[in-house]
């Protein structure tokens, strides 16, 4: 990728989540450039990417590569406004649920490399689950470049562009959903007695193993469950999972196209 420059037209923690990807696999690009209406954030990203270029949002938007960082409601109003700059053959990956193929295509009718990717916060140690989708005239060769490039972020692969918000919501969102339970499990085993490494080890390896006997035993989702019969919060099970109904399947319903 040494002869290819990046544009990223937001600056804030997918941008800081791939470009760290990225410096993990010593990927290297011609330049890179960033664009973002917060100086405070910018300056946050050259502190921890220093070799990154910044610029404005035209400048962003005429590089090869560009990837559009931004939430869905200001994402079309951007391109509006940058249009002008991406050349006729750069690649435009845009990073935001809900704006789909053909509402980026009406802003971009000149661009036939157009592709959307959801992006995933593991990829920041290069252990990302990113599904990615390309419109129906992305040049094949150019597909090749941009698929190996997102492969340096973890696990990449090719959908169906009505999958990426069911993507968005079981996969890119998960972490959400349990990193502050595992939080408040370790402060519970140094409450208990343990010290912070051996809560914190606890945590993790019993997770780990707990993901793989659940994926990776050949039994069934019961059959896990049944092996340990004491249920501290088996009371609550029902209504948490009535708020995970809830609340992301409303989510997944504001977010599709």
């Amino acid at each position: 990728m040494k002869d290819t420059s990046l544009g990223f037209i937001g600056g804030g923690r997918v941008t800081k989540i791939l470009l760290q990807g990225f410096k993990n696999k010593d990927v290297k690009f011609r330049k890179v450039v960033v664009t973002d209406t917060n100086p405070e954030v910018l300056g946050k990203l050259i502190m921890q990417f220093p070799e990154i270029e910044t610029s404005d949002a035209t400048v962003a938007a005429a590089q090869d590569i560009v990837f559009i960082a931004l939430h869905p409601p200001v994402l079309m109003d951007t391109i509006e406004l940058v249009k002008g700059s991406i050349k006729a053959d750069s690649m435009v990956i845009s990073l935001a649920p809900k704006i789909n193929l053909a509402k980026l295509a009406m802003k971009l009718p000149l661009v036939n490399n157009i592709a959307r990717l959801i992006p995933n916060a593991t990829s920041f140690i290069n252990e990302g689950h990113n599904p990615v989708t390309f419109s129906s005239g992305f040049d094949p060769s150019e597909k090749s470049v941009v698929l190996g490039l997102l492969k340096n972020l973890g696990t990449t692969f090719e959908v169906s562009e009505d999958k990426l918000e069911s993507y968005a919501i079981i996969s890119a969102m998960l972490p959400t959903y349990f990193w502050f339970q595992w939080r408040e499990l370790e402060e519970i085993g140094e409450k208990t007695g343990l010290s912070q490494k051996e809560s914190r080890d606890a945590v993790h390896e019993t997770i780990k193993a707990s993901l793989d006997i659940m994926y990776k035993s050949g039994l069934s989702a019961a059959e896990v469950i049944d092996l340990i019969p004491v249920k501290p919060i088996g009371e609550h099970e029902q209504q948490i999972s009535e708020i995970y109904r809830t609340k992301l399947i409303g989510l997944f319903e504001k977010i599709k196209p």
